[in-house]
């Protein structure tokens, strides 16, 4: 009975009396068959830190997500009302015999796809629909503005949104210096880069003939007056063109009413860029034009997106827009003497003394140790404050001030809530998604998530696993699916999957306390776990040059210089926020592109990402200077999906399945039905199956039940019609191809070099167990980089190319860490350069060279800590990372 009293009695802030797994309760698993589950009998102990470990593709987020999340999920639901299953996002029914001892889930993914610039911080937290209500309900109106409702403080609602740049907080607009990017050009040498190439921009050169401008004469000579004209008009005469002729002939033939080839209509280039923007269907014309558009804060609501109404309206002296642009540090000072009820009501004046005084005492406080809440002044108000404002504003501002400590808790306090999501780093999105599950206080749920650990340093891993542990001890069970090794470490069970990848994989090896898995031979984590995998051995290499970033300003960047070794390995490290990401995968990026003249690498459907307001407004600098001419090409090898739709997939984006489709279209039967290539493929109408057009399933609605995916009647899954089957090379069909995995593809095709070679190299990077038409939607952003990176390196190498890898490792196990290190260094040895943003110490300490950047966060970070190879930065007084490097590197 003592014992029973002293565990309920428990101080708040001290974790429970741990308990044996067997005094917990289990969630039984029993049949599992998700995917690549071979029939598994698992006990997962409930009320404890589970880690499911394994190589990539093992099945450990089938058995994880697949399985118990999607099962918890399914019978959740059915005690939801049929019409509300429908508005849900269902898992789907798992392939399970049983599962015992299951409590609700609530499952935190990884984030997919590209995040809308409309997110924010303060939206993915939910902290700026509390802060709209507070200012609704008791923000200051002026003299006679009648009350406004929440919406009307949210820039993402007509009711909100500033009416001139629509809740953007920037408005677009194209410049001279923008579309003339070198006005020493004359206009027939296509000064005009914003004009369309090919025949449209000749098209337009021949009407400025016609009208009787010179276009041969640079630009920078022509009379202002005349610039301005072709550039910025809204006229759009119709007048005849004459293809070919000179100045000369064309006015001749215009005196002789010689008939034209056609009669051309003139657009400015503004009118041209600004309407090809807004109205093309084309994500190659959008990401071109964008290019030639520059971004400034909005004149109206000077950047703060919302309409004057709602900008009038001020709470302790800030409106919700200049609140939303603080750190939530500063926030979270500012709102705590009101969570506390300690509300005064003053004169105006005394209210403006009041807030300037506040806002320095806040910053003074934040600087002198981070305590934004120490000895916080009162907020005074300027109206009166009845007693219903009073409760609203307290009870408001509490729940505000209970989210943002969990914030800073996390390490996110330098953030502001306007800062849009495209700007974060992945592991800053993973905490803020994470801190939102902590401030719901939810009791006995089994809380699974994915990678919580991508794009964390080893410090803010530290900040996350105390996360975790308060998860646990509020009475919560929390899965985790996981590639980093100290987690595991510290893990109360681990489970772990394998043996290796695919139809290899798909068993658990071990299941019971992280120790006991010294036993179990047959795992690939066991020897990393455990320190048993030296690091592998490099020679130094000598850089051939240095490129060097001069007075690089950006975000948190201010005036940075740094050098990057040409022909070496460089990892780029520091906590997350430090500024790694700006400096290599913005400032170095765009500077290289420039110096080369070419566009941004990268994938043409994310052509609104390339209107990303800090790429565009301009108020970025920085220099490229050093070697440049050692660098004749730049590749960026990011996680972005390598499709949107299950029609792109492995086999189409490497570039292989062209050559397969050749081979299948060069057999006697194909050459005598005269089928071509395009006849096997399934994005065809000639080739593909006509009753599920390709896809190889057909959806069944099931109204309030998740719909189901069932094998096409017609093809039963093969995609293709009957006719395009029946050939087959080396007695296998088209769809028997797709079907294979890299590995059996690579055997099938021994003696075919040109679809051998990227088989090869996709099994050197480890993605040997993924098929060959496995649709791009099922990859993890993992597989997706590394599928690029494979089909970089099976490429002619020319040795003067500079690769840049943002967090190449995120959704790697050890084992294929090693793996992707050996392509990598394949490439720095072909006389290439290599700069990876990096978070595993085990890279980094491969690395010929190292720029460590912090030491902080936001404000705090933003500078070169640490410079030189990996022993000398281990040594680095003042770096957050130098401990952790060092410790590897004395293993």
């Amino acid at each position: 009975m003592a014992k029973e009293r002293k565990a309920g009695n428990a101080a708040p802030d001290e974790p429970p009396p741990q308990q044996e797994p067997r005094e917990r309760g289990f969630v039984r698993v029993r049949g599992a068959r998700e995917h690549n589950l071979r029939d598994v009998d698992v006990d997962v102990p409930r009320d404890a830190l589970v880690v499911f470990s394994g190589v990539s593709g093992s099945g450990k987020s089938s058995l994880a997500f697949g399985t118990i999340y999607a099962e918890a999920q399914r019978r959740y639901l059915e005690s939801v009302s049929p019409y509300a299953r429908r508005l849900i996002d269902q898992a789907g029914v798992p392939e399970v015999d049983a599962i015992d001892g299951l409590p609700p889930a609530v499952a935190l993914q990884q984030q997919r796809g590209t995040p809308s610039t409309r997110s924010s911080v303060g939206s993915v937290t939910t902290i700026s629909s509390l802060l709209r209500m507070l200012y609704s309900r008791v923000g200051h109106y002026p003299p006679g503005q009648p009350m406004l409702y929440a919406e009307d403080f949210s820039p993402n609602t007509p009711q909100g949104a500033c009416p001139h740049c629509h809740g953007q907080g920037r408005v677009y607009d194209a410049t001279e210096a923008s579309m003339v990017p070198d006005d020493a050009l004359t206009i027939r040498e296509r000064a005009i880069a914003a004009w369309p190439p090919a025949w449209h921009g000749q098209n337009l050169r021949d009407i400025l003939v016609t009208l009787g401008h010179d276009v041969d004469t640079p630009w920078k000579a022509l009379p202002r007056k005349v610039r301005d004209w072709i550039l910025f008009t809204d006229e759009t005469p119709t007048v005849p063109v004459y293809p070919g002729f000179t100045p000369k002939e064309t006015k001749a033939a215009l005196r002789h009413k010689t008939d034209p080839a056609y009669m051309g209509t003139f657009t400015s280039a503004r009118n041209y860029v600004l309407h090809t923007f807004a109205t093309t269907q084309s994500a190659m014309m959008k990401k071109r034009v964008s290019q030639y558009m520059v971004s400034t804060p909005c004149p109206v609501c000077a950047g703060k997106r919302l309409k004057p109404e709602a900008l009038a309206v001020t709470f302790a002296g800030h409106d919700i827009g200049a609140l939303s642009q603080l750190p939530i540090d500063e926030v979270a000072g500012i709102l705590r003497p009101v969570a506390e009820g300690r509300l005064q009501e003053v004169t105006p004046a005394g209210d403006t003394l009041s807030r300037a005084a506040s806002r320095r005492a806040t910053r003074e406080r934040v600087a002198h140790g981070g305590n934004a809440h120490a000895a916080a002044p009162d907020v005074r108000l300027t109206s009166p404050v009845s007693e219903e404002k009073r409760v609203a504003a307290r009870r408001l501002a509490h729940d505000v001030v209970g989210r943002m400590e969990t914030l800073r808790q996390l390490g996110l306090g330098y953030l502001s809530l306007d800062r849009t999501t495209p700007t974060l780093s992945p592991g800053e999105l993973q905490r803020l998604r994470l801190a939102t599950q902590l401030g719901s206080q939810l009791f006995g749920v089994i809380y699974v998530l994915d990678e919580p650990s991508a794009g964390l340093h080893p410090a803010d891993g530290e900040a996350l696993f105390d996360a975790l542990q308060r998860l646990k001890r509020s009475g919560n069970s929390v899965f985790v699916v996981e590639h980093d090794l100290s987690l595991m470490r510290k893990a109360d069970w681990l489970v772990d999957v394998g043996p290796a990848a695919g139809e290899k994989g798909g068993q658990v090896l071990y299941s019971g306390p992280p120790q006991g898995l010294a036993q179990v031979e047959a795992s690939q984590t066991r020897a990393h776990l455990f320190g048993e995998v030296p690091l592998p051995v490099v020679a130094p290499r000598e850089p051939r040059g240095w490129l060097r970033l001069e007075g690089v300003t950006r975000n948190n960047l201010t005036g940075l210089d740094t050098a990057i070794p040409v022909g070496c390995l460089t990892a780029v490290t520091g906590v997350s926020g430090s500024g790694k990401s700006t400096l290599v995968t913005r400032a170095l990026l765009e500077l290289v592109a420039q110096h080369l003249g070419s566009d941004l690498p990268g994938n043409e459907e994310e052509a609104d990402e390339a209107m990303d307001a800090d790429a565009r407004d301009g108020t970025w600098s920085g220099r490229l200077a050093g070697d440049t001419g050692a660098i004749g090409r730049l590749v960026q090898v990011d996680q972005k999906p390598i499709g949107r739709t299950p029609r792109s997939n492995l086999a189409t984006y490497t570039g292989l399945f062209d050559a397969v489709r050749k081979l299948f279209a060069a057999t006697p039967a194909a050459r005598k039905r005269r089928y071509d290539p395009g006849r096997f493929s399934f994005n065809v109408p000639k080739g593909r199956c006509g009753t599920c057009e390709g896809e190889g399933f057909v959806s069944v609605e099931l109204l309030f039940m998740p719909s189901v995916y069932a094998p096409c009647p017609t093809c039963h899954g093969a995609r293709y019609n009957a006719q395009t089957l029946e050939i087959r090379w080396q007695d296998r069909s088209i769809a028997d191809v797709l079907g294979m995995t890299v590995d059996e593809a690579a055997a099938f095709f021994t003696g075919e070099p040109q679809v051998l070679r990227p088989l090869q190299v996709l099994q050197d990077i480890g993605l040997g167990y993924l098929r060959l038409g496995q649709p791009a939607t099922e990859l993890s952003g993992g597989e997706a980089q590394r599928i690029k990176l494979a089909t970089e390196l099976q490429r002619t190498h020319r040795g003067d190319t500079l690769y840049i890898l943002d967090e190449p490792t995120t959704g790697l196990h050890a084992c294929d860490v090693d793996r992707l290190m050996a392509q990598l260094q394949k490439l720095v040895e072909e006389g290439n350069t290599v700069v990876v943003v990096e978070h595993e110490m085990r890279v980094v300490a491969q690395a010929d060279w190292v720029i460590d950047m912090g030491p902080g966060a936001g404000a705090e970070g933003g500078t070169v800590v640490a410079a030189g190879p990996p022993k000398e930065v281990a040594q680095a007084r003042g770096s957050r990372t130098a401990p952790y490097l060092a410790e590897v590197l004395r293993r």
